[in-house]
């Protein structure tokens, strides 16, 4: 239980964000000719500038599920798992240099809009549909499961109860002021969570003694591998360094370069090259989360084995062996690191981080279902219309998030069932978003048949790995799962191309490179904020890190 002053501060937070994104949402909303057309609610009439798109990139990404799983993993298995948050780096160039320019220039509001210009509209219903699901389990369900478990350990109310609770605030804001309410608010959230991160790493890092000392309990119970990032093949993790870079790519591309609750910021921003400098700003962002989430957790663990942190809680007894249910490890840090007052400011960023996610998703699937499922089967519908059914699918998406919770619960890390699921979803994604923009012969039929056969696939592997872990199929970690899907998926939309051979429209003959290096050949911003130059020194940056931490 936390301290009166933690939880007035934490209420003050919750009102102040509240009043701010209504305000910020009615406000724009209104400014666009008085009328609340649908283009200022979903995208925020196109003027997001590229510091707004960077902040609430990285604030939809970042979510309870990172802060709280991202210290269990540092817990678990030390560095590992940071390699999620710096691969995404290099994903983020490929938005910037690649994607993000067809998006701009095709002038759609959703992807599945885009892959309808690039193949055909039966890609389109198929993207809208996995989209919507994917909103609603991956970003919604999975940051609600983490929220509540921190929630229900901090204020000792029911986890359902608090979830409820703050999904009801954050929608109202969400469904009312639409994609303005959402990035400004994240824009604040990122910087709370950020601070709040910042300040349980330090605490943990000072409660330890420094790095000297962390290393020493290291040495002593032989867990020196917890510091590499990159792990040999038969590694205990099932993450090898090999699985990462053939695994991550297949994850990351979908997540960051065709989500919609990801993309839409992009689709938002106010030219080119604002789409292009907001997800490099983003990438540099990135490489903050493995000293701020995942280092502090292995500062616990190396804590907990020198007493500087109490875990009983977390213990319990099987079959004779004590067993430690690092879930609730971030709370316990919280609780036993921080002073009151300061505790609050924890609470509050962990909210910003459960409140940013289930907006922007939420945004997402309005916008998902208003354009490509609702405007599709009635073209003439006005845009008070669109916003409107935008409004109740979101609002039917947060009830249905809210009942997939006691299923996602089972999963021992957060972390990795989330990406358990991803690596199921994204691989036929993936490959007809690359082969759509870099192969001049990808068909619409041959999209349309990987989209249906890929997914497919993907529900009968992971119900196999489920139902029956003990065979061949069930022994594959996720990560080289997800590889071995997208090259499935690529060899199937390779030959169905080859028998259903490609009909280019007027529009998808400018919605593909016809080179790589066609993509560079807009001059963009002059100096440093070229984005050349930032795509450049951001790729340096990550590999000397991944070299220093190997």
């Amino acid at each position: 239980m936390i301290h009166s002053l933690d939880i007035t501060i934490s209420a003050l937070y919750i009102t102040a964000i509240f009043v701010i994104g209504l305000w910020a949402g009615l406000k724009h909303n209104k400014s666009k000719n008085g009328s609340g057309e649908a283009g200022a609610y979903f995208l925020a009439g196109k003027t997001l500038r590229w510091p707004t798109i960077g902040l609430a990139l990285f604030a939809t990404n970042i979510s309870c599920v990172h802060l709280v799983s991202l210290a269990q993993s540092g817990f678990d298995t030390g560095l590992l798992n940071g390699n999620f948050e710096w691969m995404a780096a290099f994903i983020l160039i490929l938005l910037a240099l690649f994607f993000a320019p067809f998006y701009i220039r095709s002038g759609v509001s959703t992807l599945p809009d885009f892959l309808e210009k690039r193949y055909d509209r039966a890609s389109r219903d198929w993207l809208a549909v996995i989209s919507v699901v994917s909103a609603v389990i991956v970003h919604i369900s999975f940051s609600l499961l983490a929220g509540g478990i921190v929630l229900q350990t901090l204020f000792g109310v029911d986890m359902y109860t608090s979830i409820i609770v703050i999904s009801i605030i954050t929608a109202i804001y969400t469904i009312v002021g639409g994609l303005t309410a959402v990035v400004i608010t994240e824009s604040i959230q990122t910087i709370v969570l950020l601070f709040g991160a910042v300040i349980i790493s330090i605490a943990s890092y000072n409660k330890m003694g420094g790095w000297e000392p962390m290393m020493d309990v290291l040495q002593t119970t032989g867990q020196l591998e917890k510091l590499s990032m990159m792990r040999p093949h038969g590694d205990s993790s099932g993450m090898p360094w090999y699985a990462v870079f053939l695994g991550y790519p297949v994850l990351g591309i979908w997540y960051w370069c065709a989500d919609q609750t990801i993309v839409q910021r992009v689709l938002g921003a106010k030219d080119e090259n604002h789409a292009r400098i907001g997800p490099l700003f983003c990438g540099f962002i990135k490489i903050l989360p493995v000293f701020i989430f995942v280092l502090p957790g292995l500062f616990a663990y190396t804590l907990s084995q020198s007493g500087g942190l109490d875990i009983s809680a977390l213990q319990t007894v099987s079959d004779g062996k004590t067993v430690v249910k690092s879930k609730g490890i971030y709370t316990l840090m919280i609780t036993q690191l921080l002073p009151k007052g300061l505790v609050g400011i924890l609470v509050a960023a962990l909210l910003s981080g459960l409140m940013s996610q289930i907006s922007g998703a939420l945004n997402s699937i309005s916008t998902l279902v208003s354009y490509d499922l609702y405007q599709r089967r009635k073209p003439g519908a006005s845009d008070q219309q669109l916003i409107r059914v935008g409004k109740i699918a979101a609002g039917i998406a947060l009830v249905v998030s809210l009942a997939t919770l006691p299923l996602l619960n089972s999963y021992e890390s957060i972390f990795n069932g989330l990406n358990d699921i991803i690596a199921h979803v994204a691989p036929p994604i993936t490959c007809v978003f690359l082969l759509g923009i870099f192969w001049k012969k990808a068909s619409a039929e041959s999209a349309k048949f990987t989209l249906w056969i890929g997914s497919a696939v993907g529900v009968i592997v992971f119900s196999v790995n489920k139902l029956y872990p003990e065979t061949l199929v069930g022994q594959v970690p996720f990560m080289m799962m997800a590889f071995y899907l997208f090259c499935f998926c690529v060899l199937v939309q390779v030959i169905f191309s080859v028998f259903f051979p490609v009909r280019h429209t007027a529009a998808s003959l400018q919605l593909f490179w016809k080179s790589p290096l066609e993509s560079l050949q807009t001059p963009g911003w002059p100096g440093l904020g070229n984005y050349k130059v930032l795509s450049v020194l951001l790729a340096g940056i990550m590999c000397f890190l991944f070299w220093f931490f190997r």
